[in-house]
């Protein structure tokens, strides 16, 4: 998002409407600003008496903080192999906090760490028994789907 025009550009553009300059589509060219852009300064500084910006908005407050950044980084170090859904429900165990599974996906991603993306070998060394073996590729997993009987 762009930033605020000068304080001091919008005083001038208020002088030249206020003194019958042009039009607020000529002031708006010859000030390289949108028509839009007039409209709402002049209403703004009807309503306020000023031609300061109006403060940031704000936006969404972050769920995973800095200080949740070393419980993610434990989790992928202690299980590396673990998916994301997997990773978000342990975190909302340990900090009472409920992400997504995408906001987990840019912590991680912010880490420098990576995750297991192929839900299929989860099911598949769940259902087997195998314990936490790691499917390495597509074909290591067909092979183990086709020895477990998972078809």
């Amino acid at each position: 998002m762009p930033a605020s025009l000068s304080v001091d550009l919008r005083q001038r553009i208020l002088a030249a409407y206020d003194a019958k300059e042009g039009s607020q589509r000529q002031l708006a060219e010859r000030f390289k600003v949108s028509l839009s852009f007039i409209r709402d300064l002049r209403r703004h500084y009807r309503e306020t008496g000023t031609v300061q910006p109006k403060p940031h908005g704000g936006g969404a407050v972050a769920l995973i903080r800095k200080e949740h950044l070393p419980i993610i980084e434990a989790l992928v170090t202690n299980q590396p192999d673990a998916l994301l859904e997997e990773l978000c429900e342990r975190f909302a165990t340990q900090t009472e906090v409920v992400v997504s599974v995408s906001t987990m996906q840019r912590a991680v991603s912010w880490l420098k760490l990576s995750v297991k993306k192929n839900s299929d070998c989860i099911k598949a060394r769940h259902s087997t028994g195998q314990g936490f073996t790691v499917c390495s590729s597509a074909m290591e997993f067909h092979h183990r789907r086709a020895q477990s009987g998972l078809h």
